[in-house]
């Protein structure tokens, strides 16, 4: 029921859906989706590189938007004027586009929403998400992230999850969140899909701090690797590696022209040689607490 005028619409209450754009019937009746957005929560670009390459593996094809209206500032964001091959003005306004991945023998229909963080009206934005989540009659919602971190790039890159629902960290032994602070867009949806029965899970991977600003395709293929353990889904990172074959020799070039981030480096590698095994989800052999305090280090530093 929606709620009527100047009222909130209670936290258990789907929303309607108002705010999407259908381009296409989706015509899959199971689903699992992934959500990534650009910006606070996508640290080297590594949640929505692997969003993107999961929605071009799998044949994914545009099916819906969010329309950016009521969503976005646009002096924040601004939309972009291009002009086609005769010379016609257009403008590209910033949306947050919904892909459909057709299911398989060995998967459910994937559905990947991607996007840049909203600055406004989150819980009307994440209320969107999770209705088309349950109209697609979706079993799982999957947030990707990443966060700057002390780890070096030498070392597999850390992946940390964490799922408010019991039947997931039953099967897959990942931990519930125990943060408190400032958060993104991928917390609010986390929350807002558990208050919805969205069952819910979140990946962060760790990109090294010192390079806050490169493209990390090491970290998409982390959190690739372990969405696909996560979602029993078979998922390919073969383009990804030789791009970040590349990433790892140019931060070795990077860091042999400066003898204190040599130093730095050194040091890193050796804390994280010296950490005991992690829960099953996360890659390398990093503390899962460890990387737990450097995902509330970086989300307070945000604010």
């Amino acid at each position: 029921m929606r709620a009527v005028s100047g009222e909130q619409p209670r936290q258990d209450e789907p929303m309607a859906l108002d705010h999407v754009r259908f381009d296409a019937s989706p015509v899959e009746p199971d689903s699992i989706v992934i959500a990534a957005f650009e910006g606070w929560n996508d640290a080297g670009d590594a949640a929505t590189t692997a969003a993107k390459a999961v929605i071009e593996q799998c044949n994914g094809r545009d099916f819906a938007a969010i329309e950016p209206e009521e969503f976005y500032d646009f002096t924040t964001v601004r939309p972009q004027v291009r002009l086609d091959f005769e010379g016609s003005r257009s403008i590209h306004w910033p949306e947050t586009r919904l892909a459909i991945c057709p299911a398989t023998e060995s998967h459910p229909a994937l559905v990947v929403v991607v996007g840049i963080e909203p600055q406004l009206r989150w819980r009307t934005f994440c209320g969107q998400v999770v209705g088309v989540a349950h109209q697609l009659n979706a079993s799982m919602l999957v947030t990707l992230g990443a966060l700057l971190a002390d780890v070096p790039h030498t070392r597999p890159t850390e992946v940390f999850g964490t799922t408010e629902d019991d039947v997931i960290r039953g099967r897959t032994s990942l931990p519930s969140s125990s943060y408190e602070g400032p958060t993104g867009i991928l917390g609010a949806l986390n929350t807002i899909s558990h208050q919805q029965s969205l069952p819910t899970a979140s990946l962060w991977a760790a990109v090294p701090s010192y390079v806050p600003s490169a493209p990390s395709p090491k970290a998409a293929i982390s959190l690739i690797n372990s969405l696909s353990s996560l979602i029993k889904v078979p998922l390919q990172t073969d383009e990804l590696e030789i791009a970040a074959v590349s990433y790892n020799q140019q931060l070795d070039e990077l860091v042999a022209e400066d003898e204190e981030t040599t130093e730095y480096v050194r040091q890193l590698e050796e804390t994280f040689d010296q950490s005991p095994g992690s829960t099953p989800i996360v890659t390398g052999p990093a503390d899962a607490d460890e990387l737990v305090a450097e995902v509330e280090r970086y989300l307070r530093d945000q604010d």
